[in-house]
This record gives C-alpha cells, sequence and structure tokens, in this order.
C-alpha cells in the first residue's frame, strides 16, 4: 500500500468514527427525552392510583343502601266502613187481621202496583155474616119507611120513629165494620215495585205485624251505613265516596247525601245514607257495600311507606343520603307524622322536595355513617 492509499484509508477510518460517535450521542439524547416523559406519565398514573386507592377504601368502609327523591304528591285518607244496599222503598207487608191464608196470588219477581191483592185470607164466616146482616137490612129499612110515613102522618109516637131510624143507622154502621174487616182479609201492596220475598203458603195462619211479603222498588236505590261517633266532625253531607260491591266486583263514586244527627246511645254511631240509581240488574237488596269516605286530602304533600319511619326516644325519624367527601352519609332527620292510609304515611314537617330518602338497608344505619347508592 502506498503513502496515498493509506492517508485515504485513515481519513476514512476517522470520519467513519466520527461518524459513529456521533449517532450515539444522539442516541443517548433521544433516551434521555423519552426517559422524561416515561417519568412524568408515571408520576401521573402514581397520583391517580392513589386516588383511586382512596375511593376504594371509602367504598369499602361504606353501607350499601337505595335511596329514592322525594317528591311532592296528593295524600288522600279514608274512612273505611262497611254498609248494605237498600230501596228507597223497602217494605215487609204483613196481614192486617189474623187468619188463614186462603190464596197466594204473587211470587217471588213479580212486579206489582200499589194496591195489588197479593194475598188473600179465609173470610167465609165473614162473608155469611155480611149476607145475613144485608137481609136484616131490608127489613129493618122497611119498617124504617113504614114507620117514617106514619110519623109524617102524625100517626104513632116520636119514639117508635126514632127506635126505628136508630135501628137502621146501627145495622149500616155495623156493615160498614163488617166490610172493612172483610177487606183487611185483602193483603195489598203498599208500593209500586218488586215481590223480593214470598213467605207464606196457602193454609198457613197470619197475623199482624209478621211480614210475610217484602216488596222493593229498586227506582231509587241508597246505601246505608253506621259511622263512629269519633268521626261526626269529618264526615257531612256532599263528602265524596266510593262504594265497592264485593259481590259484584264494581265501584262506583257518588256523594253522601244525608247524615243523621242523632248518635245511637248503644252503639255510638250516627247513619249516613248515599242515593244512587241503579246502575247494574244484579243489584240486590241488603248487599254488602264498603264505603269509603275521603275525609281528608292534602296537596302538595310529602309522603312514605309508613315502614320506613322509625322511632327512638326523641320521636319518628328516616335516614337521608346527604353527599360527602368522598362518599355519601346518612343522615338522621326527625319528622313530624301527619295522617296515615293504606300503609302510607303524610311527612308534615322534616322532609323536603328534592331529599334522598333511604329506603333499604336503613335499620342498622347510625347517623352519618358513609353510604353508597
Amino acid at each position: 500500500m502506498n503513502l496515498l492509499n493509506f492517508k485515504t484509508a485513515g481519513l476514512a477510518a476517522l470520519l467513519i468514527a466520527a461518524s459513529c460517535s456521533s449517532n450515539k450521542q444522539d442516541q443517548l439524547n433521544d433516551l434521555k427525552k423519552q426517559h422524561d416523559a416515561l417519568s412524568e406519565q408515571i408520576s401521573i398514573l402514581e397520583k391517580e392510583v392513589a386516588a383511586s386507592d382512596t375511593g376504594n377504601v371509602a367504598e369499602t368502609n361504606s353501607t350499601k343502601v337505595a335511596a329514592t327523591e322525594m317528591k311532592p304528591d296528593v295524600f288522600n285518607h279514608f274512612i273505611e266502613v262497611q254498609g248494605k244496599l237498600d230501596g228507597e222503598q223497602n217494605l215487609g207487608v204483613s196481614a192486617k187481621a189474623p187468619g188463614t191464608v186462603e190464596a197466594v196470588y204473587v211470587h217471588m219477581g213479580d212486579k206489582v202496583k200499589k194496591g195489588q191483592t197479593l194475598a188473600k185470607l179465609d173470610d167465609a164466616v165473614l162473608l155469611q155474616n155480611m149476607k145475613q146482616m144485608t137481609d136484616n137490612l131490608a127489613f129493618v129499612n122497611e119498617l124504617f119507611e113504614k114507620q117514617k110515613n106514619l110519623w109524617e102522618q102524625k100517626i104513632g109516637s116520636e119514639v117508635q120513629y126514632l127506635s126505628a131510624k136508630n135501628n137502621k143507622e146501627s145495622l149500616e154502621n155495623s156493615i160498614r165494620t163488617l166490610q172493612d174487616q172483610i177487606n183487611m182479609m185483602k193483603i195489598d201492596s203498599p208500593i209500586d215495585g218488586t215481590v223480593e220475598d214470598v213467605a207464606i203458603k196457602i193454609g198457613q195462619s197470619v197475623g199482624p205485624g209478621l211480614p210475610i211479603f217484602r216488596v222493593v222498588n229498586f227506582n231509587s236505590m241508597k246505601v246505608v251505613a253506621d259511622i263512629a261517633e269519633a268521626y261526626s266532625s269529618r264526615v257531612t253531607v256532599g263528602d265524596e265516596v266510593i262504594l265497592y260491591f264485593p259481590d259484584l266486583q264494581k265501584e262506583i263514586t257518588a256523594k253522601i247525601s244525608s247524615a243523621s244527627k242523632f248518635i245511637g246511645p248503644q252503639n255510638r254511631t250516627f247513619q249516613i245514607e248515599v242515593r244512587l240509581k241503579p246502575e247494574f240488574n244484579n243489584f240486590k237488596a241488603n248487599m254488602i257495600v264498603v264505603l269509603k269516605i275521603n275525609d281528608y286530602r292534602a296537596e302538595n304533600a310529602m309522603t312514605l311507606p309508613v315502614n320506613l319511619i322509625q322511632n327512638d326516644k326523641n320521636g319518628s325519624f328516616v335516614f337521608v343520603a346527604e353527599r360527602g367527601n368522598p362518599s355519601f352519609k346518612a343522615k338522621k332527620y326527625p319528622v313530624t307524622i301527619g295522617q296515615s292510609y293504606n300503609g302510607m304515611v303524610e311527612i308534615t314537617q322534616g322532609l323536603k322536595a328534592g331529599d334522598l330518602l333511604i329506603t333499604a338497608g336503613q335499620l342498622d344505619l347510625q347517623d352519618g355513617e358513609r353510604v353508597r347508592l
């Protein structure tokens, strides 16, 4: 190798060495930059992991509950009593005089008119007496006419005339009385209506005061119920009432039409009536009716199930979930209870719209305890 070639080779080696040295420095610089970026990312992740661990610890130390947001609602209170359905005209018909049933002219379900004869008692003896008295009246009347003519002619005495007149009038009165007795042998309907019960048979002995027919007019109906004295100031005419017929599975809304001013001394109740028109063909007298009388109504009320109410020596309270840092906390809220009905209770003080009422898991909570929803 000559000198020129040697110098050329040496220069190339120096250039290659310098080039390698420059690349390593660049690589080192790049690695340092990557190291700084990774260190920053590591620092951020470490902070996030630490924060996550704190949240996990808080969640681990909290109690799982369920909560619902309080919202205003309408609260209604009802008085529930049992009554019965009745016709406005529901009458038991009995005989006016004692006797033996001779004929029955109607059957259960027949429609009848006022004054129509339902049955007839044996009046054979009375009719026989009537025939005798009628025959006697003809004879007595003839004697009276003759005595009257004689008296007008100034023949005979006044006593004879007055005696004949008295006999005639007395017999006429007896005949009218006997006719009334004969009429009492007929049992007539006192109203228009339907025969709902026939409690006699031909040959049976009957008497006054014992109903043997029942005639009901269902063109006008009413529900009758006895209300406890304690509600006398809360139940008035015009109050809305829901009528439920268990046998028919039907419900009707109506209003109280009358309320008695008399408290029964025996059971300490007063009677109310709800008049209504028949809406179903299968209404029957004495059918059971459940009356739900709306005696209290509150608009925009705070209501909740009664089983959420707890009690201690200080009174009634509920638990509300309040937002804390970093989790929710259970807060004990004293409450004032108003009316209650059908498992729901009105809260008059202690809760407001937007409160998160704890509805599950509240029984073992302590005031201020961490909870999670």
